[in-house]
């Protein structure tokens, strides 16, 4: 059955929503898998009041399966290439003028099995809103909660700038773990003053061009993310310091190093988490526009079908196998 969360007095009220993201557990991949959670729960109460009443009940489940998209990196080959997209192989500098938004014209001018290798994270995007669309006018509610927690875990990706180049951990500028500091080690560090508050989500009239001019943005902000790393390291050399994770010590980057880059980077991963919250709010409300806005208040909560089985086998292979593709971490 669809998990339902405990009614609350006040939804828009910021302390509650504040204190509970604080228990959603965390572990290293992609945003972070507390960070996704927590952008997708968020996302939910940007939601005019006729699509939250949908939404609300079926929070839990939103939440924890925003990260079902990271595990079946260690289940499924093409999996990958649906996170990111290595622009800076097409384009060596801002702005994004020769990629093809539309896939159809990419396929032709590149392959696809070029697009294949290099990334596909915003085409992928704007398939998954179709999916996402045709669900809801089918009023499939197994397949609007599933499509809408791939949709939030895809546009919070779209807008992480390491996930628009070759140079995804720092690997080419001597520059190693820098995906995992970006994404989860300053996030972990500095998302307690964050503002999830991004206002009322909107009907996008142009879901491409949105989607491009988001990713557009993460590529720009890029070369912020790399100098600024060399910069506090020039000021920080010793930046590591050995960390207990209950059974050894694992090396870290210190407080001192991540307060300084972050304050390099002034708030620009809070504006990102920001931007995908508001983004996957409006994605949903879109495509349920788009679908005709039908009525959701009376769909059969069958027990959800676990994706005949799948989900068994990727949280298998999750805990005791490997990531295929790229490792960012």
């Amino acid at each position: 059955m669809p998990i339902h969360g405990n009614k609350m007095k006040k939804v828009f009220c910021y302390s509650l929503i504040f204190g509970i993201l604080q228990l959603i557990p965390i572990r290293a991949l992609g945003w972070g898998f507390k960070a996704h959670r927590q952008l997708n729960y968020a996302a939910v109460f940007t939601l005019p009041p006729e699509l939250f009443k949908f939404y609300k009940p079926h929070i839990n489940y939103i939440t924890e399966k925003a990260v079902n998209a990271d595990k079946r990196r260690y289940a499924f080959a093409d999996e990958a290439c649906r996170h990111f997209l290595d622009a800076d192989h097409y384009e060596k500098k801002v702005p994004i003028d020769t990629i093809p938004n539309a896939w159809n014209n990419a396929v032709l001018k590149y392959s696809e099995d070029t697009l294949l290798a290099y990334g596909i994270v915003p085409w992928h995007l704007q398939r998954v809103q179709y999916q996402l669309t045709k669900a809801f006018a089918e009023k499939n509610l197994y397949l609007i909660l599933k499509l809408s927690a791939d949709l939030g875990h895809y546009a919070a990706d779209l807008h992480v700038p390491l996930h628009s180049t070759e140079n995804y951990n720092g690997q080419l500028t001597e520059q190693e773990g820098i995906h995992s500091l970006w994404e989860s080690r300053l996030y972990e560090l500095f998302e307690p003053n964050y503002d999830f508050f991004t206002g009322r989500a909107s009907y996008l009239p142009n879901v491409s061009e949105t989607i491009w001019e988001r990713f557009a943005q993460s590529f720009a902000a890029l070369d912020s993310v790399l100098i600024f790393e060399k910069l506090a390291g020039l000021k920080h050399p010793n930046k590591y310091s050995l960390q207990s994770n209950g059974r050894t010590n694992v090396k870290v980057y210190n407080e001192a190093f991540c307060i300084y880059y972050n304050h390099l980077l002034n708030g620009m991963i809070e504006r990102r988490a920001r931007a995908s919250i508001n983004l996957i709010g409006s994605l949903w409300y879109t495509a349920w526009v788009d679908a005709g806005q039908p009525d959701l208040s009376n769909l059969k909560e069958e027990p959800l079908k676990t994706e005949n089985n799948d989900e068994t086998l990727i949280q298998t292979l999750f805990q005791n196998s490997r990531i295929i593709g790229r490792k960012e971490d």
